[in-house]
């Protein structure tokens, strides 16, 4: 090879070098790059988001994206919020999202779809019901036997009925948890589970004669939430370090206390 030819080569090869390191360099881990774009329920339900506006940063949800955007280095400014199912959230498939946090339990199966932080909170399951429902006079599992309970499809609530309530008649799925309030107002479904902060949120604001018939068995160990990725995402491990820089500083705890008060004399059910 000529002397002509070795330096071109060469030259080439270092243009390539060059260009890939860029490349690189340059590559975004989120999907817009300079931005981060978090999902959330369509709607948000307090005290998750107040006001089914997480763009304010108000509710306990809302104010967790918040504060793990900021320790990822995103001002509030940076943020993108957008709006997803649950189903759709936890479904294999590329996301329009970074993260998604809308009360997703971190289980096995749903880790083969997708990607979970380390969790930023755990609750339990709880029954819920109005005045004057066959359901209402209920204080045990076995007096929830013979009643018509239903929750969102896909959900952990709708497990709990299956698994730990094990009631005699076949529960009613729903699509979202909008529409289980409604078949509960309307009296085409006797009960309720959703996790404790919404059903504390649901019978006192949402739902007219509401009431809190109590929580499902392992109440000091119920299910753990994690903010969802994608599949392998390159983001999952700056999350989950994120999530726990907050755990133990407790920022989550001082959130939990402001925006998720007053679970106290809620009965186990047994």
């Amino acid at each position: 090879m000529s002397k002509f030819l070795k330096v071109a080569a060469t030259a080439a090869a270092l243009a390539l070098f060059v260009t890939g390191c860029s490349s690189t360099e340059s590559e975004s881990l989120t999907i817009t790059e300079g931005k981060l774009t978090i999902a959330t329920g369509n709607p948000a339900y307090e005290p998750w988001v107040v006001g089914d506006n997480p763009e304010s940063g108000e509710g306990f949800e809302a104010a967790v994206a918040y504060a793990v955007a900021a320790e990822l280095g995103y001002e509030k400014e940076d943020v993108v919020w957008v709006r997803t199912g649950f189903d759709e959230a936890i479904a294999p498939g590329v996301k329009n999202f970074d993260f998604n946090l809308q009360q997703f339990s971190i289980t096995d199966e749903r880790k083969e779809a997708v990607d979970f932080s380390t969790p930023y909170y755990t609750t339990t399951q709880t029954v819920i019901t109005i005045e004057g429902s066959k359901a209402a006079g209920a204080t045990s599992l076995a007096d929830l036997q013979n009643v018509l309970i239903g929750a969102a499809v896909g959900t952990t609530s709708f497990n709990s009925i299956e698994e730990v309530i094990k009631p005699s008649v076949q529960p009613a799925a729903f699509n979202t948890n909008g529409d289980a309030v409604a078949a509960l107002q309307s009296g085409q479904i006797d009960a309720l589970v959703v996790d404790l902060p919404t059903a504390l949120y649901l019978t006192a604001v949402e739902l007219t004669g509401g009431k809190v018939i109590g929580q499902l068995s392992g109440a000091t160990g119920g299910d753990s939430f994690g903010l969802v990725l994608d599949k392998g995402s390159k983001l999952t491990a700056e999350v989950s370090a994120a999530v726990d820089r907050l755990r133990e500083n407790g920022t989550l705890q001082a959130l939990a206390d402001q925006w998720l008060a007053g679970y106290a004399g809620v009965p186990v059910l047994k």
